[in-house]
């Protein structure tokens, strides 16, 4: 079993990335959200999740452990393959989980191959897997300036975060002075947005 290659990408094309290892190519399947942050020539470090089918073996490449997460939680969907998956992905992991937080179809219908009924599936298995936890969130570090009620847009926005791989410190820090009556969206997105100003 592959868990990630290492090394200098050797090809980059549209969904595909080859990363040079000790001599040996191997081309991994990657989302635009993945190819937009590799360089040729350049190293680089992709977790592999593979699929072996009878016709088939191929490597699927994600930049991060939340990407690949997301990736797995979409093809365990019924009527989600791998391709729309990487097409749903390619807008990033931070707006999957904003589209099934907040149950935006649209986001998901922008996706190639990706239909209505799938959006709605899709947000509905997945919301409770993504956002279920924030019954048990830990909030410890700096308070909130939000008071988290299980069930409100804040505990919503928190949970959207961790799964994202964010610290409970980090987003409290990141929702400091976010408006507590927003919407879990507009929540989710201020704190991006403090923590992409932050880095």
């Amino acid at each position: 079993m592959l868990y990630y290659i290492s090394g200098p990408v050797a090809v980059l094309e549209p969904g595909l990335a080859v990363i040079d290892c000790s001599g040996v190519g191997y081309g991994c399947r990657v989302t635009a959200y993945t190819a937009a942050q590799l360089k040729l020539d350049k190293p680089a470090k992709l977790y592999i999740t593979e699929s072996i089918r009878e016709d088939a073996y191929e490597l699927f490449g994600f930049i991060s452990k939340e990407e690949q997460r997301c990736y797995e939680m979409l093809t365990s969907v019924n009527g989600v393959g791998p391709k729309a998956a990487m097409a749903i992905l390619s807008a990033g992991p931070q707006n999957f989980t904003l589209a099934v937080m907040t149950g935006d179809e649209k986001l998901l219908t922008a996706a190639q191959g990706v239909g209505k009924k799938l959006a709605q599936r899709i947000i509905l298995e997945l919301k409770d897997k993504i956002g279920g936890s924030n019954t048990e969130l830990d909030f410890s570090g700096p308070a909130l300036s939000v008071p988290v009620q299980s069930g409100s847009n804040a505990a919503l926005a928190n949970a959207a975060l961790q799964e994202l791989g964010y610290s409970a410190a980090e987003i409290a820090a990141a929702l400091k002075g976010v408006d507590p009556n927003a919407s879990t969206e507009e929540m989710v997105r201020y704190a991006l947005r403090a923590m992409v100003m932050k880095g």
